[in-house]
């Protein structure tokens, strides 16, 4: 932490985005402490170290690039990964826990993995590995990537000197800040559908009305 803290400019944006990536790669998000990277790069940002907003873009398409580098490991190489020397170190309860998350919860389980340290590191590669279509886990990955990179940069940033503080409760922060966006835009996509039908069905003439208007005319 005390070499991230000499960085600036550039070299500062590209560490992040190097760390975001190696915090949601296979196996080495277990062992990098890479959230906390990124929370001491959102505060170096505020600082004035580095932009904020290239702070925040690199996080993000660093977290998705990493877990399409696992999707792809993991549809390669799928249940081989378990018996590889670092598979064993992640342990078959793990490996079972993960799968059985993307079993049950399919896409929302790429997107809200994402917000949970082991199934940060491993979600990506057994959806890889079930043969996800890379088309939906892209979509999951993407959404999961922006909303994740740019809450931890932020939450640094507001953090400021006292982001150590707030290290711990950063998986369940994420979680609840996914949870209620997901709420938000699902609300959104709601009131616009029943918008459209409501003006779908104010701009259709009635059948009642069309039938009185061929009477009139006849």
């Amino acid at each position: 932490m005390e070499l991230l803290v000499q960085f600036t400019g550039v070299v500062l944006i590209v560490v992040i985005g190097l760390m975001a990536m190696a915090e949601s790669g296979l196996f080495v998000g277990l062992v990098v402490p890479g959230e906390t990277v990124m929370l001491l790069g959102g505060a170096l940002a505020w600082q004035g170290r580095a932009s904020l907003l290239w702070v925040i873009v690199a996080a993000c398409l660093g977290g998705i690039v990493g877990d399409s580098v696992s999707y792809e490991v993991g549809r390669r190489f799928g249940p081989r990964l378990i018996s590889t020397r670092l598979g064993r170190r992640v342990g078959d309860e793990r490996w079972r826990r993960a799968r059985h998350y993307v079993r049950t919860r399919g896409g929302r389980a790429i997107f809200f993995g994402r917000f949970v340290g082991v199934f940060r590191a491993l979600v990506p590669a057994v959806a890889g590995w079930a043969r996800v279509p890379y088309g939906s886990f892209l979509l999951f990955n993407i959404a999961g990537g922006l909303i994740w990179g740019t809450g931890i940069i932020l939450l640094g940033a507001a953090a400021g000197e006292s982001w150590r503080l707030v290290e711990r409760w950063v998986g369940l922060g994420g979680l609840i800040l996914a949870a209620a966006l997901t709420a938000v835009l699902g609300l959104a996509v709601l009131i616009a559908c029943r918008r459209a039908l409501s003006e779908a069905g104010a701009g259709k003439p009635s059948r009642t009305h069309a039938n009185d208007r061929r009477s009139s005319d006849a």
